[in-house]
């Protein structure tokens, strides 16, 4: 790894009474792929939204690498576009809000490398599942991040999307440099898809490890009641 891209120190979220996030400490390293699994309400949303900066933290710090700062590309589970745009359209307001110079020139060059040239003059609401969540994902990378965060990114996808979908995330991390934080349910695809694995359960870090470490017995070990 390069070195640190973000601290977490003590971050922890709480609505109202009920504590999301247990007081937290967490490093990523820029070029790592990191997982979070963990059951259903475990805090694995709540963390990427803290680390997206779409939520504040109740307590704690964020510390960003001084090139990375503000470099986020996120992914929630819902695709965050407007589906009555095209392709083209979307990708060329997303580059224009990120502050590009030339929108036009951005939405091309994303458009191709999401292999989206076949549907950029479609709407939104037309793309198949598959190619909605490129087209979610190339939105993501219109700011040029430094770490790029995604929510579930295969829990709609078929087996062979997912496959072409962790190929391209492969190569976006090897060509660019960027670090990559994804939640999932499935300890296979933590263990196969990342360097380092994060379990959490209720709203507690239970485990912080290299991937290939991490066992469906051991998982439910950690989890518990929680899963």
């Amino acid at each position: 790894m390069a070195g640190p891209l973000l601290h977490a120190r003590g971050i922890e979220c709480r609505y109202g009474s009920v504590q999301a996030l247990a007081p937290m400490d967490l490093q990523i390293n820029a070029g790592e792929r990191i997982a979070l699994t963990g059951p259903n309400g475990a805090g694995k949303t709540t963390l990427l939204s803290v680390l997206a900066g779409v939520r504040r933290p109740d307590d704690g710090t964020l510390e960003w690498a001084h090139a990375a700062h503000g470099r986020v590309g996120w992914v929630p589970q819902r695709p965050a576009l407007y589906p009555r745009l095209t392709v083209r359209e979307n990708l060329r307001l997303f580059a224009g809000l990120e502050g590009s110079d030339d929108p036009r020139a951005a939405a091309d060059a994303l458009i191709a490398r999401a292999d989206l040239g076949q549907f950029a003059d479609r709407r939104a609401s037309a793309l198949s599942t598959g190619t909605m969540q490129r087209l979610n994902l190339a939105i993501a990378l219109a700011g040029s991040p430094s770490l790029l965060l995604l929510d579930e990114p295969t829990g709609t996808l078929s087996p062979d999307q997912r496959v072409r979908l962790w190929e391209w995330l492969a190569h976006l991390v090897q060509d660019d440099g960027m670090s990559l934080v994804f939640s999932t349910q499935s300890t296979e695809e933590a263990g196969r898809n990342a360097d380092r694995v994060l379990v959490l359960a209720g709203g507690t870090l239970r485990h912080d490890g290299p991937a290939g470490q991490l066992d469906e017995a051991a998982f439910m070990a950690m989890v518990g009641d929680d899963a």
